[in-house]
């Protein structure tokens, strides 16, 4: 065999392995720019809300278009719903990961509040009588106090039920019976049929405290029926132990109307919250984003749509119902975690998972090293066989050759090892062989040329025999 068909062989070997090498590193890149993308793409959130066009859908349509113009890391995607009840059922099938409803509403299990949309006051209120001439004089109808509502009708104005339990809730809190208080409920489109129809003695509605449709419905009575007076409730704070979902508040004097003063001064009552809600089951770090992005971005919806400046932070410090999302908590509290204490496990993980990688490497080289480390050892063995061969040589052309052969032997040995396809031990190895041959090459070369002198020599002459 040609002493370069090793060579050859191991050349293709080597074309092989790097052909591999470039396969596996491509699958790898991959793999990693795959998994890189996925990272950074925006988390996008399915909030559900309605009715279409109410205030609470256009302050989630310009929360969506906000996100989309300056979050990087969240985007939402608006499901428009006949009402917070459809809403909420979304929410609780899994088919929306947020929700926009009512804290009074019957929600799925496990619902809990990320943000308050806006506070809703309960607003009481009865005519003084019929406008006049002394319509502007100090109210003194029949109806003084919520105590005085057995044996009337009360108007609601919004036909959600939820409204009509919270005016129970009112009467029963309130000590009335309330099957002795009839009632009526009007659209919210509806404020002057609310404002003509006789038979009302009393008024409610549930809003914010700039709510305009609470400010055009008192107006529209008021020229009606004459100037209203504010019912108190004066078991807000019981009814707020009681019923967690409420809470007691203060209606502040002349908030709904400056001149004449509506109320002329402050007027207890509760309130109930509109909520941004979510599943506990989604996870802190996205609650986390998007309570953070939401309150980045208040302002800018606050300009485009006048609601958004109720938005608000939830309460943390008292038992609420629904509780406080874990993700906007740890915001609000400050005790989020941080990069390193979320994702520390993820690094021992991936140390560890780097260290088997790399005796998986190390046996894969190895592996694939195979044939270099066997021809590796067969040239060993050649070089030995070699130095026998040497010590036997019978002219410096028989030297010259062997060192050729073991010439094309070291220099195949020194590419494998500048490739890693051979180890540091197997060079040492080969450096104790190439050793005993250049010493078996130099003992014999020596013994040649001792022999050529030996050979030259003169006989001895005849005289010296003599």
């Amino acid at each position: 065999m040609s002493p370069l068909d090793p060579v050859k062989s191991a050349h293709d070997r080597r074309q092989r392995r790097l052909l591999f090498v470039l396969a596996l590193g491509f699958v790898v890149f991959g793999a990693a720019a795959a998994a890189l993308f996925y990272v950074i793409q925006p988390e996008t959130l399915r909030i559900a809300v309605g009715p279409a066009g109410s205030d609470d859908h256009q302050v989630v349509e310009a929360m969506a278009e906000a996100f989309g113009e300056e979050s990087r890391s969240v985007k939402l995607s608006p499901i428009t719903t006949e009402g917070a009840a459809e809403s909420l059922a979304l929410l609780g099938a899994g088919k929306a990961d947020l929700a926009v409803g009512r804290g009074d509403l019957g929600m799925p299990a496990d619902t809990q509040t990320l943000a308050v949309l806006r506070k809703n006051y309960v607003v009481l209120w009865s005519p003084s009588g019929r406008s006049g001439k002394d319509s502007r004089k100090k109210a003194t109808g029949k109806i003084g106090e919520i105590a005085d509502l057995a044996g009337h009708k009360v108007g609601i104005i919004g036909r959600t039920g939820a409204n009509l339990a919270l005016l129970r809730i009112i009467l029963v809190g309130s000590g009335v019976e309330p099957s002795k208080v009839a009632t009526a409920q009007f659209g919210t489109d509806e404020i002057e049929k609310l404002a003509q129809d006789t038979t009302l003695d009393a008024y409610l509605a549930v809003g914010p405290l700039d709510s305009k449709i609470t400010a055009t419905a008192i107006a529209a009575t008021s020229r009606s029926r004459g100037a209203p007076k504010f019912l108190p409730v004066d078991a807000s704070e019981a009814i707020a132990l009681k019923q967690r979902r409420y809470e007691a508040e203060e209606i502040p004097g002349s908030v709904l109307n400056a001149k004449p003063a509506w109320p002329e001064d402050k007027v207890d009552t509760i309130s109930v919250n509109h909520l941004i809600l979510a599943r506990k089951e989604l996870s802190e770090a996205k609650a986390a984003a998007f309570y953070r992005q939401l309150f980045a971005v208040r302002d800018t919806i606050a300009q485009r749509v006048a609601g958004a400046a109720h938005i608000s932070k939830p309460e943390t410090e008292k038992e609420t119902e629904p509780s406080v999302h874990r993700g906007a908590a740890a915001v609000i509290n400050g005790t989020e975690r941080t990069f390193l204490d979320k994702y520390s496990d993820y690094f021992w993980f991936a140390l560890l998972l780097l260290s088997g990688i790399g005796s998986a490497a190390a046996w894969l080289r190895r592996y694939l090293n195979r044939d270099e480390h066997d021809d590796n050892t067969s040239h060993r063995n050649r070089i030995l066989a070699v130095v026998s061969e040497v010590r036997d040589a019978g002219s410096e052309q028989d030297l010259l050759a062997s060192q050729r052969e073991v010439d094309a032997i070291i220099g195949e040995a020194l590419k494998c090892y500048d490739e890693g396809a051979i180890e540091q031990e197997d060079i040492v190895a080969f450096g104790l062989v190439l050793e005993l041959f250049n010493h078996a090459v130099a003992e014999r070369r020596a013994a040649l040329q001792g022999g050529l002198i030996e050979a030259r020599a003169p006989g001895p002459t005849l005289a010296s025999r003599r």
